[in-house]
């Protein structure tokens, strides 16, 4: 009839294909068990064109927009950079004590960017029984000439740390994979130890260094007092969480990690869950500004992944690189690691890690999305006629075992859901990602059997691409 076809995605692989969707004025679908995917979807095609052109409703913006034109995504980009900052304000004095200022070497208060922990145990021999550290380095910084690191002070059977400046690091206690030795006594601690401590509950943490933003550049501070209590805060009671399976919890059960929420210190769980919970204040303060009901919804939905993103940088397995002097995120490979020592990133410093980073890098893929057409995400298994015909199909499915998609999106699913389980009440109605129905090849959801996840897998492939052949236009390529 001379309209142009849908388009399906029955994995809902990537983001590509529905963006050209959308600018060829296409309709898209994208269809997957997986919440949050659907979500990264519906931000990218559904909200967009729904609210193109649409003006900011915040106060400042209605105060001065009299000759101004909101056009595209502009408006809603606006909107989400200023109840952004409105969460940051109100998170600061909800739990800014949390995060104290420390003093430079002429008594100037700086900034915090980060905390250097390292996780402990208590040494094997009975002749020492020391907290030894279980530290990859004792290296701050590696950059020319502001060269940095941590020097362990014994004091009979404690251990305090002191950061000096210059090359001359000591060697940090591990040995090899899992295995160290006590920095005290020099007695090898083999892997099989340190397993049956994580197991008990018995590895602990303690501060070796504070990293300050300086007039130029990072400085580098011993721990001291203050900054250890203000971080030894109470977890907070209603933290999200869930059991780690499969990638997602790779090694890190062998130590004792099995859910999410061991991921985090506690201030971090409670700071994460502030942000949360303000998503939903900055989604009432929208309706009070003048906004409809579905507009401040498409606002949290951005929101919440701004407080998805800071979950990637504010967990105890996000190691400090010392040749950038800068906080890494949990993900540099799909699974989560185990890290022995970590940085603990300041949300409210202007480095890496934190709000506002996380709130611009949103505001600019708003600003980038096309807003013309027609976009919808839905919910819906690949291997089940969705009723749609001549349709054009573009889709990157699963390959395999290659990477647990379900597995590591609860790491992302348990934030999101705390603020966005009323609003789309049927995609987090369930506690975790559902991964029954998934399309993988993982041995461990079929009782380590490999053969029958390899069936499990070619056979979902098949009904899928009966479907795929069911909905295809005849005359447009179906690509994967």
């Amino acid at each position: 009839n001379g309209n142009p076809p849908a388009l399906l995605d029955p994995f809902a692989g990537g983001g590509a294909i529905p963006l050209e969707a959308q600018r060829l004025g296409l309709e898209a679908h994208a269809h997957d068990l997986n919440p949050v995917a659907v979500m990264i979807n519906k931000a990218m095609i559904e909200i967009p064109p729904k609210f193109a052109g649409h003006p900011p409703v915040n106060p400042d913006s209605r105060a001065n927009m009299l000759n101004i034109l909101w056009t595209g995504t502009q408006g809603l980009a606006e909107d989400v950079r200023y109840y952004g900052e409105w969460m940051k304000q109100r998170a600061w004095e909800r739990i800014g004590h949390l995060y104290p200022k420390v003093k430079d070497e002429n008594g100037i208060e700086r900034t915090v960017i980060a905390w250097i922990w390292t996780r402990t145990v208590k040494c094997p021999n009975p002749a020492c029984g020391c907290e030894m550290p279980l530290a990859s380095s004792f290296v701050l910084s590696k950059k020319k000439g502001k060269e940095a690191y941590i020097q362990p002070i014994i004091e009979g059977r404690s251990i305090r740390y002191e950061v000096k400046y210059g090359k001359d690091a000591p060697e940090p206690p591990k040995t090899g994979r899992g295995q160290f030795k006590c920095i005290c006594c020099g007695e090898p601690v083999p892997r099989d130890y340190i397993k049956s401590e994580g197991q008990a509950k018995r590895i602990g943490a303690t501060l070796m260094a504070v990293v300050a933003e300086g007039n130029r550049g990072r400085f580098y501070l011993s721990p001291d007092d203050k900054q250890i209590r203000t971080a030894d805060c109470n977890s907070p009671e209603n933290a999200p969480d869930g059991e780690m399976y499969g990638k997602a919890a790779d090694q890190l059960p062998l130590y004792g990690y099995t859910s999410f929420s061991e991921l985090f210190t506690n201030r971090q769980l409670t700071a994460l869950t502030t942000f949360c919970d303000l998503v939903t204040e900055a989604q009432e303060q929208i309706a009070k500004d003048g906004g409809s009901k579905d507009y401040a919804q498409a606002v949290g939905v951005y929101l919440t992944f701004v407080v998805d993103k800071l979950a990637d940088y504010h967990s105890a397995v996000c190691s400090w690189i010392n040749s950038v002097e800068a906080i890494g995120h949990i993900f540099g490979r799909q699974a989560i690691p185990m890290v022995w020592d970590y940085a603990e990133a300041n949300p409210f410093c202007s480095s890496t890690g934190s709000y506002d980073n996380m709130l611009n890098w949103v505001i600019k893929a708003i600003s980038l999305f096309p807003a013309d057409g027609n976009g919808i995400a839905i919910q819906h298994d690949a291997q089940i006629d969705n009723g749609l015909r001549n349709i054009m199909v573009s889709t990157d499915p699963p390959y395999y075992d290659n990477i647990g998609y379900a597995d590591l999106s609860d790491f992302f699913y348990i934030w999101m859901r705390r603020s966005l389980k009323y609003d789309y009440p049927d995609l987090f109605k369930t506690m975790l990602v559902p991964k029954a129905e998934e399309l993988t090849a993982l041995p461990y959801r079929f009782d380590g059997d490999r053969a029958e996840a390899r069936n499990f897998f070619e056979r979902g492939m098949l009904s899928a691409f009966i479907q795929i052949f069911i909905s295809a236009c005849a005359d447009v390529p179906v690509t994967v």
